[in-house]
């Protein structure tokens, strides 16, 4: 198999690290990251949509551009050598896929489309309290109503939830799990800011209404969130592997030019041993990535496992990367002012975001015992 990118997918690459380092920079992300706003720009989620990257692993049949989720992780890892704080994840990986996988084509029409021209958000509404990524425990409730149906019950941590204007949100009927489209206008919402400098929202549904034709029932819910969740997984895959780039591409160079009695700390051995370790993880991390893109489109076990393994490497060897990076930046390295700092939390957030290293290391384990 080849795992060379095509000359489509090199070009994708190069416009979109473009497009970070000159229109998303990190002093851009400090300004949306301390403003009282959502966190990121509208007009910049537009432009993404006339650029076509909200639409790229979508089928032509929805509206999509007919690529794969490779091309989405292309997009991701050049997104997170610059921290662009876009809700790509939370609307395109998660809400999107959920809409996609789910729905009927009057739902592609009336919700799908929209985002993937830039005009709306989307985010998959799944965590509650006390559930620890496992999207099949859920006490909001859903019950028939006459021809449509009423949601109670509340969310955690809904990603990007604050400003996203429609959610997909799993719910528990008589009839087994179900997911519904609902109005972010029809919830009432609760904003916390996370460690990364991102958002999310506490979001409850006091009773909520929604009609027949909010349900997405073109696959079983639990097949749709399985699925979504692997998308995600493999998605904080790759967004993570950018970062862990861009960390240690800037302990590098901070090595080649910082001084201690007059000789440049990159000529010390021990801190070159520990560059390439650095780097040896990194590798590794691409490599790993390059399977759960491939396989997070899949069917069976073996989507689980390579998904799963995927995150084990970035939890572990993305941590290392992390760690080494600010403790090779020494006492400037835990200042928020110094930007190795942004790309720590950042890291830290998306080792958990769709199962932390536990989660999928038990996971992994029982696909193992099944076969």
């Amino acid at each position: 198999m080849d795992f060379d990118l095509s000359d489509d997918q090199k070009m994708l690459a190069k416009t979109v690290g473009d497009f970070g380092k000159k229109e998303s920079t990190l002093e851009r992300f400090r300004k949306l990251r301390d403003a009282d706003g959502p966190g990121w720009d509208k007009a910049t989620w537009k432009k993404m949509g006339e650029l076509g990257w909200l639409s790229i692993p979508f089928p032509e049949e929805v509206g999509g551009l007919g690529g794969s989720f490779v091309d989405a992780g292309i997009v991701l890892e050049q997104l997170g050598k610059t921290l662009v704080p876009e809700p790509y994840l939370s609307s395109v990986v998660l809400g999107g896929h959920a809409l996609w996988l789910g729905g009927a084509s009057a739902q592609h029409e009336k919700f799908l489309a929209p985002m993937m021209e830039g005009d709306t958000t989307l985010s998959l509404a799944f965590t509650e309290r006390g559930v620890r990524f496992d999207a099949r425990c859920c006490t909001t409730t859903a019950r028939r109503d006459g021809d449509g149906w009423v949601i109670a019950g509340e969310k955690s941590f809904v990603l990007d939830g604050h400003s996203a204007d429609h959610f997909v949100v799993a719910a528990m009927s008589d009839e087994g799990m179900q997911l519904f489209v609902v109005d972010a206008a029809d919830t009432a919402r609760k904003t916390v800011r996370l460690m990364d400098g991102h958002r999310a929202a506490h979001v409850t549904l006091a009773d909520v209404r929604v009609g027949e034709d909010r349900r997405l029932s073109a696959r079983p819910a639990t097949e749709v969130l399985e699925r979504v969740l692997d998308f995600g997984a493999a998605a904080t895959v790759a967004e993570g592997l950018g970062v862990a780039f861009a960390m240690l591409w800037m302990t590098v160079e901070y090595l080649k030019t910082r001084e201690q009695f007059d000789v440049k700390i990159g000529t010390f051995q021990a801190l070159q041993h520990r560059a390439v370790d650095m780097f040896v993880e990194v590798e590794l991390l691409k490599s790993i990535h390059t399977e759960s893109a491939v396989r997070a489109s899949e069917d069976g076990e073996e989507r689980a496992r390579a998904v799963s393994a995927a995150k084990l490497q970035l939890a572990q060897g993305g941590q290392l990367v992390s760690r080494q990076a600010v403790q090779l930046h020494g006492g400037v390295g835990v200042t928020d002012e110094h930007d190795i700092g942004l790309y720590f939390k950042r890291m830290h957030s998306l080792v958990t975001l769709c199962g932390d290293e536990a989660t999928h290391v038990a996971r992994y384990a029982a696909s193992m015992d099944a076969t």
